[in-house]
């Protein structure tokens, strides 16, 4: 199925059900007063996060989702039946906003978590309720209220605990299905990931993290040049990114240096925030050197960034220092868990880069 992340959806809550207009009709009782009931409400329409779902495609072309209206009232001081609320299943990691005002209506970030995004309307009164000792006989009765209706948009950001970005062709989807049991395409030629992929990676028992595969940025991504600008959006939830880079490319453009350099820079054009999460560098590819050339060329890419965060030098085609970076992240991600607990700030240690060259 085709990766959506981004959708629009009309939603129409049911109206409420018509007030009735009634009078007893019964033996032996000449002067029966009124007994319409009311008008039952319009059922509302409900998103609910739901596993299994992980794209937006279902609502690619925009749909017009509509709850049950509320039934009208009768005699005898019937109450009309209420409308059945609609639940529409969306990914876990939806931000739901109204298209015409902007407003952030909700975030669904856990399974099963619900949100209200058109109310029902009340049914209207039945002429029981307008009785009195002046109107005995009353006529009136209330057509019930509308139901809202609004048109949603409906935004997708992936919920991972680990993001990867580089450069395409870096070596990022043959290190997420190294780590995990993720498989996207990868292949001995040049070209880049198409849409997310989600791995779960395992360092122990009960021990594990999310970790998300995004397409390769290029250099004007954040004004809109190549795919990597959508999918940006979906490394805002994560706790830590791994900065992937080519220790050997060969096009001599990726120069790791540069490289790092303008990912750096695309990051803090689209978002302040993503530019300040922790990151760490991830030097791939270290089996197309020699052992003894391929640490020189770490260091000295170290020394030229002045980069002050950690870094791994691995290789995610023969595994070589996967199972060190893998630790390594699982820690980081304990240890801000028992920070968050106990309320504590988060270490502002090695594991951020500043002062980057």
């Amino acid at each position: 199925m085709k990766f959506v992340d981004e959708a629009r959806v009309r939603v129409q809550a049911g109206h409420g059900g018509r007030g009735s207009v009634s009078f007893r009709r019964e033996k032996f009782v000449p002067y029966g007063g009124p007994d319409g009931g009311d008008g039952g409400h319009g059922g509302s329409v409900y998103l609910q996060a739901a596993v299994g779902i992980n794209t937006l495609a279902d609502f690619r072309v925009e749909r017009i989702c509509k709850a049950q209206p509320g039934t009208p009232g009768s005699g005898r001081d019937c109450t009309g039946a209420t409308g059945h609320d609609l639940h529409i299943p969306v990914p876990v990691g939806t931000v739901v906003r109204d298209a015409e005002t902007r407003e952030q209506l909700g975030d669904l970030t856990r399974a099963g978590e619900t949100l209200l995004v058109a109310r029902g309307g009340k049914g209207g009164w039945g002429n029981a309720r307008f009785k009195s000792s002046t109107n005995r006989a009353p006529r009136q009765f209330g057509p019930g209220l509308p139901g809202e209706k609004r048109t949603l948009e409906l935004e997708l950001k992936v919920l991972a605990d680990v993001g990867l970005l580089g450069l395409p062709n870096a070596g990022k989807s043959t290190l997420i299905r190294a780590m995990s049991a993720a498989r996207p395409k990868v292949a001995d030629y040049p070209f880049t990931t198409l849409h997310p992929h989600l791995g779960v990676v395992e360092v122990g028992r009960h021990r594990s993290f999310v970790m998300a595969d995004i397409p390769g940025l290029i250099e004007g991504a954040a004004e809109g040049a190549g795919l990597g600008i959508r999918f940006l959006r979906h490394l805002q939830r994560t706790r830590l990114l791994l900065h992937v880079v080519d220790l050997a490319p060969l096009d001599p453009s990726a120069e790791p240096v540069a490289a790092v350099r303008a990912i750096r820079g695309e990051l803090a054009k689209f978002s302040r925030e993503l530019a300040a999460k922790p990151r760490w560098l991830v030097l791939n590819k270290r089996d197309l050197l020699p052992a003894q050339e391929a640490e020189q060329r770490a260091r000295e890419i170290m020394r030229r960034l002045r980069f002050r965060g950690r870094h791994f030098l691995i290789s995610a085609a023969t595994g070589e220092g996967t199972k060190d970076l893998g630790e390594a992240a699982m820690r980081f991600l304990e240890r801000r868990d028992r920070e968050r607990e106990v309320g504590a700030k988060p270490a502002s240690g090695p594991t951020v880069e500043a002062g980057a060259g």
